[in-house]
Protein backbone atom coordinates (compact mmCIF):
# COMPACT_ATOMS: atom_id res chain seq x y z
CA UNK A 1 0.00 0.00 0.00
CA UNK A 2 1.26 3.47 -0.89
CA UNK A 3 2.18 5.54 1.92
CA UNK A 4 -0.27 8.42 2.32
CA UNK A 5 2.24 11.25 3.04
CA UNK A 6 4.39 10.36 -0.21
CA UNK A 7 0.92 10.24 -2.17
CA UNK A 8 -0.27 13.54 -1.14
CA UNK A 9 -3.75 12.47 -0.39
CA UNK A 10 -6.03 9.49 0.10
CA UNK A 11 -9.43 8.25 1.29
CA UNK A 12 -9.09 4.63 3.59
CA UNK A 13 -12.65 3.38 3.88
CA UNK A 14 -13.06 2.88 7.76
CA UNK A 15 -16.21 1.63 7.32
CA UNK A 16 -18.64 -0.09 4.29
CA UNK A 17 -21.66 -1.68 6.29
CA UNK A 18 -25.09 -0.48 6.91
CA UNK A 19 -26.81 0.64 10.60
CA UNK A 20 -26.58 -2.96 11.69
CA UNK A 21 -23.18 -4.19 10.05
CA UNK A 22 -22.14 -7.32 8.87
CA UNK A 23 -22.11 -9.94 9.91
CA UNK A 24 -25.67 -9.04 11.29
CA UNK A 25 -26.86 -10.55 14.95
CA UNK A 26 -28.77 -13.61 14.69
CA UNK A 27 -28.58 -13.96 11.03
CA UNK A 28 -26.86 -17.04 9.19
CA UNK A 29 -27.12 -15.97 5.61
CA UNK A 30 -24.62 -17.01 3.42
CA UNK A 31 -22.93 -13.55 3.54
CA UNK A 32 -23.09 -13.57 7.11
CA UNK A 33 -21.25 -16.65 7.49
CA UNK A 34 -18.60 -15.69 4.48
CA UNK A 35 -15.28 -16.51 5.19
CA UNK A 36 -14.47 -13.77 3.00
CA UNK A 37 -13.02 -10.56 4.93
CA UNK A 38 -14.73 -8.31 2.36
CA UNK A 39 -18.07 -9.33 3.59
CA UNK A 40 -17.01 -8.22 7.52
CA UNK A 41 -18.57 -4.93 7.18
CA UNK A 42 -18.36 -2.20 10.03
CA UNK A 43 -20.53 1.07 10.06
CA UNK A 44 -19.55 3.41 7.86
CA UNK A 45 -16.96 6.37 7.82
CA UNK A 46 -13.88 7.48 6.22
CA UNK A 47 -10.40 8.52 6.63
CA UNK A 48 -9.32 11.67 4.48
CA UNK A 49 -5.76 12.34 4.47
CA UNK A 50 -4.25 15.60 2.52
CA UNK A 51 -0.66 16.36 3.24
CA UNK A 52 -0.41 16.46 7.16
CA UNK A 53 -3.83 16.87 7.16
CA UNK A 54 -6.37 13.87 8.80
CA UNK A 55 -10.06 14.77 8.70
CA UNK A 56 -12.53 11.79 10.15
CA UNK A 57 -15.77 11.53 8.56
CA UNK A 58 -18.12 10.41 11.63
CA UNK A 59 -17.94 9.02 14.58
CA UNK A 60 -20.10 5.67 14.15
CA UNK A 61 -20.17 2.47 16.88
CA UNK A 62 -17.00 0.96 15.37
CA UNK A 63 -14.45 3.24 16.11
CA UNK A 64 -12.11 1.99 18.27
CA UNK A 65 -12.36 -1.26 16.00
CA UNK A 66 -11.31 0.69 13.12
CA UNK A 67 -8.79 3.04 14.44
CA UNK A 68 -6.73 0.26 15.62
CA UNK A 69 -7.21 -1.98 12.72
CA UNK A 70 -6.07 1.33 10.68
CA UNK A 71 -3.06 2.56 12.75
CA UNK A 72 -3.98 5.69 13.52
CA UNK A 73 -3.66 7.94 16.32
CA UNK A 74 -4.47 11.33 15.51
CA UNK A 75 -6.75 13.72 13.44
CA UNK A 76 -7.46 17.04 13.04
CA UNK A 77 -11.04 17.35 12.97
CA UNK A 78 -14.06 15.09 12.65
CA UNK A 79 -17.07 16.20 10.21
CA UNK A 80 -20.63 14.66 10.31
CA UNK A 81 -23.04 13.34 7.24
CA UNK A 82 -26.08 13.15 9.66
CA UNK A 83 -26.75 12.66 13.35
CA UNK A 84 -28.04 8.84 12.53
CA UNK A 85 -26.91 6.50 15.66
CA UNK A 86 -25.10 4.42 13.27
CA UNK A 87 -22.81 7.73 12.35
CA UNK A 88 -22.29 9.20 15.60
CA UNK A 89 -22.23 6.72 18.15
CA UNK A 90 -18.37 6.43 18.32
CA UNK A 91 -18.11 9.72 19.51
CA UNK A 92 -17.08 9.08 23.09
CA UNK A 93 -13.83 7.00 21.27
CA UNK A 94 -13.49 10.78 20.17
CA UNK A 95 -11.14 10.86 23.72
CA UNK A 96 -8.39 9.59 22.31
CA UNK A 97 -7.85 12.17 19.86
CA UNK A 98 -8.16 14.68 22.57
CA UNK A 99 -5.46 13.22 25.05
CA UNK A 100 -2.84 14.61 22.76
CA UNK A 101 -4.44 18.12 22.21
CA UNK A 102 -4.49 21.05 24.13
CA UNK A 103 -6.83 22.68 22.10
CA UNK A 104 -10.67 21.44 21.55
CA UNK A 105 -11.04 18.50 18.70
CA UNK A 106 -13.31 20.77 15.57
CA UNK A 107 -16.14 18.70 14.93
CA UNK A 108 -18.30 20.20 11.91
CA UNK A 109 -21.54 19.15 11.59
CA UNK A 110 -25.07 20.70 10.09
CA UNK A 111 -27.13 22.35 12.76
CA UNK A 112 -29.41 19.68 12.86
CA UNK A 113 -26.68 17.47 13.28
CA UNK A 114 -25.01 19.23 15.82
CA UNK A 115 -28.04 19.73 17.99
CA UNK A 116 -28.23 16.00 17.97
CA UNK A 117 -24.91 15.69 18.94
CA UNK A 118 -25.68 17.72 22.16
CA UNK A 119 -28.40 15.65 23.01
CA UNK A 120 -26.64 12.61 22.88
CA UNK A 121 -23.87 13.97 24.01
CA UNK A 122 -24.56 17.17 25.85
CA UNK A 123 -21.65 16.22 29.22
CA UNK A 124 -19.49 17.07 26.30
CA UNK A 125 -20.20 19.91 24.95
CA UNK A 126 -21.14 21.60 28.95
CA UNK A 127 -19.14 24.60 29.66
CA UNK A 128 -17.75 22.55 32.66
CA UNK A 129 -15.99 20.48 30.66
CA UNK A 130 -12.43 21.06 30.98
CA UNK A 131 -11.09 18.06 32.65
CA UNK A 132 -7.98 17.10 29.86
CA UNK A 133 -8.23 13.59 28.54
CA UNK A 134 -12.14 14.07 27.52
CA UNK A 135 -13.59 14.64 24.64
CA UNK A 136 -13.71 18.58 24.04
CA UNK A 137 -15.59 19.64 21.20
CA UNK A 138 -14.83 22.63 18.96
CA UNK A 139 -18.17 23.28 17.50
CA UNK A 140 -18.13 23.94 13.55
CA UNK A 141 -22.23 23.98 12.18
CA UNK A 142 -21.62 23.66 8.35
CA UNK A 143 -22.63 26.49 6.39
CA UNK A 144 -20.44 26.03 3.09
CA UNK A 145 -17.20 25.25 1.84
CA UNK A 146 -14.45 25.04 4.87
CA UNK A 147 -10.47 24.57 4.16
CA UNK A 148 -7.97 22.55 6.52
CA UNK A 149 -4.35 23.37 5.21
CA UNK A 150 -4.78 22.82 0.99
CA UNK A 151 -8.10 20.38 1.48
CA UNK A 152 -11.16 21.98 0.37
CA UNK A 153 -14.11 20.85 1.80
CA UNK A 154 -17.83 21.04 0.25
CA UNK A 155 -21.02 19.94 1.85
CA UNK A 156 -23.37 17.92 -0.37
CA UNK A 157 -26.55 18.16 0.29
CA UNK A 158 -28.91 15.51 0.13
CA UNK A 159 -32.13 13.45 0.81
CA UNK A 160 -31.47 10.73 3.32
CA UNK A 161 -34.84 9.60 5.38
CA UNK A 162 -36.17 12.65 7.54
CA UNK A 163 -32.43 14.13 8.98
CA UNK A 164 -30.35 17.21 7.80
CA UNK A 165 -27.67 14.90 5.79
CA UNK A 166 -24.88 15.96 4.06
CA UNK A 167 -22.32 13.65 1.69
CA UNK A 168 -18.84 15.46 1.16
CA UNK A 169 -16.76 16.81 -1.56
CA UNK A 170 -12.79 16.28 -1.35
CA UNK A 171 -10.57 18.87 -3.64
CA UNK A 172 -6.46 19.04 -2.85
CA UNK A 173 -4.25 20.85 -5.26
CA UNK A 174 -2.97 17.76 -7.61
CA UNK A 175 -4.79 15.50 -6.79
CA UNK A 176 -7.87 13.60 -8.17
CA UNK A 177 -11.20 15.12 -6.35
CA UNK A 178 -13.42 12.38 -4.46
CA UNK A 179 -16.91 13.07 -3.35
CA UNK A 180 -18.63 11.02 -0.70
CA UNK A 181 -22.15 10.22 -0.13
CA UNK A 182 -22.39 7.31 2.41
CA UNK A 183 -26.36 7.75 3.14
CA UNK A 184 -28.65 8.82 0.14
CA UNK A 185 -31.99 8.53 -1.27
CA UNK A 186 -32.28 11.64 -3.95
CA UNK A 187 -29.41 13.71 -5.20
CA UNK A 188 -30.61 17.08 -5.56
CA UNK A 189 -30.17 19.40 -8.85
CA UNK A 190 -27.54 21.89 -7.34
CA UNK A 191 -25.93 18.86 -5.29
CA UNK A 192 -25.61 16.98 -8.81
CA UNK A 193 -24.06 20.43 -10.06
CA UNK A 194 -21.49 21.00 -7.45
CA UNK A 195 -19.96 17.32 -8.26
CA UNK A 196 -19.49 17.54 -12.03
CA UNK A 197 -16.35 16.49 -13.43
CA UNK A 198 -15.47 14.74 -9.76
CA UNK A 199 -13.22 12.56 -10.49
CA UNK A 200 -13.92 9.35 -7.92
CA UNK A 201 -16.91 8.60 -6.25
CA UNK A 202 -18.08 6.79 -3.17
CA UNK A 203 -21.64 6.38 -3.20
CA UNK A 204 -24.82 4.28 -0.84
CA UNK A 205 -25.66 1.19 -2.94
CA UNK A 206 -27.55 -0.52 -0.02
CA UNK A 207 -28.72 -3.73 -1.63
CA UNK A 208 -29.86 -4.81 -5.25
CA UNK A 209 -34.03 -4.01 -4.68
CA UNK A 210 -35.52 -1.04 -3.29
CA UNK A 211 -35.03 0.90 0.05
CA UNK A 212 -37.31 3.79 0.87
CA UNK A 213 -34.16 5.62 2.23
CA UNK A 214 -31.31 4.57 0.54
CA UNK A 215 -29.89 3.85 -3.05
CA UNK A 216 -30.41 0.55 -4.30
CA UNK A 217 -27.93 -0.79 -6.91
CA UNK A 218 -29.73 0.60 -10.22
CA UNK A 219 -30.36 3.96 -8.53
CA UNK A 220 -26.40 4.24 -7.56
CA UNK A 221 -24.98 3.43 -11.26
CA UNK A 222 -27.90 6.02 -12.80
CA UNK A 223 -26.11 8.14 -10.49
CA UNK A 224 -22.96 7.21 -11.50
CA UNK A 225 -23.35 7.08 -15.27
CA UNK A 226 -25.58 10.69 -14.81
CA UNK A 227 -21.82 12.29 -13.51
CA UNK A 228 -19.62 10.45 -16.18
CA UNK A 229 -17.53 9.64 -13.01
CA UNK A 230 -14.57 7.29 -14.77
CA UNK A 231 -13.84 5.23 -11.00
CA UNK A 232 -16.43 5.15 -8.29
CA UNK A 233 -17.39 2.79 -5.81
CA UNK A 234 -20.47 0.93 -3.95
CA UNK A 235 -20.22 1.49 0.23
CA UNK A 236 -23.11 1.78 3.01
CA UNK A 237 -23.67 -2.05 2.14
CA UNK A 238 -26.45 -4.58 3.79
CA UNK A 239 -25.89 -8.54 4.19
CA UNK A 240 -27.75 -9.03 1.10
CA UNK A 241 -24.67 -8.33 -1.23
CA UNK A 242 -21.50 -10.97 -1.08
CA UNK A 243 -18.79 -8.63 -2.02
CA UNK A 244 -17.51 -11.46 -4.83
CA UNK A 245 -21.25 -11.51 -6.21
CA UNK A 246 -22.13 -8.17 -6.39
CA UNK A 247 -18.86 -6.66 -7.65
CA UNK A 248 -19.54 -9.34 -10.87
CA UNK A 249 -20.68 -7.51 -13.93
CA UNK A 250 -20.63 -3.95 -12.45
CA UNK A 251 -19.57 -1.44 -15.36
CA UNK A 252 -16.01 -0.71 -15.95
CA UNK A 253 -15.04 1.50 -13.29
CA UNK A 254 -17.48 0.55 -10.72
CA UNK A 255 -15.93 -1.34 -7.78
CA UNK A 256 -17.43 -2.26 -4.47
CA UNK A 257 -15.76 -0.91 -1.17
CA UNK A 258 -14.32 -2.95 1.66
CA UNK A 259 -13.40 -1.99 4.77
CA UNK A 260 -9.62 -1.02 4.88
CA UNK A 261 -9.89 -0.12 1.46
CA UNK A 262 -7.51 2.85 0.49
CA UNK A 263 -7.72 5.07 -2.43
CA UNK A 264 -4.53 6.75 -3.36
CA UNK A 265 -5.75 10.39 -4.79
Amino acid sequence: MLDWRVAGSSLTFLGTGTSVGVPVIGCDCGVCRSNDPRNKRTRASALVRAGDVTVLVDSGPDLREQALREGFRAIDAVIYTHGHVDHVAGFDELRAFCWRREDPLPLHATAGCMETLKTMFGWAFDAGNKVRGYVRPGERVIDGRFSYGELTITPLPVEHAQVETVGFLFESPGARSLAYLPDVKRIPAATMELMRGVDVLAVDALRPGDHPTHFCLDEALEVIRELGVGEAYLTHLGHENDHAAYGAGLPDGVFVAYDGLELVL
